[in-house]
């Protein structure tokens, strides 16, 4: 059975109660479970089982009904739709995987092949600065500090502006 089968199985699961199933929207088109109901504001759905326990409507849906989260992991929306519900859609897999996978400045920096300057991120052009998880361009990184050298040399500071005291 696949995953699309098993979800779809799913839906209006009696694991439920109809509240939930009454915020679920199918979307024929996408195969998502579109939450209609309340949001966070990171555009999450909300729900609460038991009223002193809101909690993602996603996650309701995937621990009622595939089972729990394992530990360390958290809930990815194959789909890229925060307010799908559908469990066939949902991955658990590492945070980090998580933001890499998404669309967040962190998840597009990383997927960039040259730098801003057009420079390729290659093994022989890529600097790792050390103990931080960032990537820099050599080329830039060299004309920048031939600038400063430069600019030193010359007694020129870019920052300042003429007629303002050192």
């Amino acid at each position: 059975m696949t995953g699309e089968e098993s979800a779809h199985d799913h839906f209006g699961s009696s694991r439920l109660p109809p509240r939930f199933w009454r915020k679920v929207q199918r979307d024929a088109a996408t195969g998502c479970w579109r939450w209609v109901a309340a949001k966070s504001t990171t555009g999450y759905g909300k729900f609460a089982l038991v009223a002193v326990s809101p909690g993602y409507a996603h996650r309701i849906s995937y621990i009622e009904l595939v089972g729990p989260v394992p530990e360390g992991l958290v809930l990815d929306h194959l789909c890229r739709n925060r307010l799908c519900v559908n469990p066939a859609h949902l991955e658990p897999v590492r945070q980090r995987i998580n933001v890499l996978r998404g669309e967040s400045p962190v998840a597009a920096n990383v997927h960039k092949t040259f730098c801003a300057n057009g420079h390729p991120y290659d093994e022989k052009n890529t600097y790792r600065r050390p103990g931080a998880d960032k990537r820099g361009c050599r080329l830039c990184r060299r004309a920048a500090y031939q600038r400063w050298v430069q600019n030193k040399a010359s007694g020129h500071h870019p920052m300042r502006e003429e007629g303002r005291a050192a």
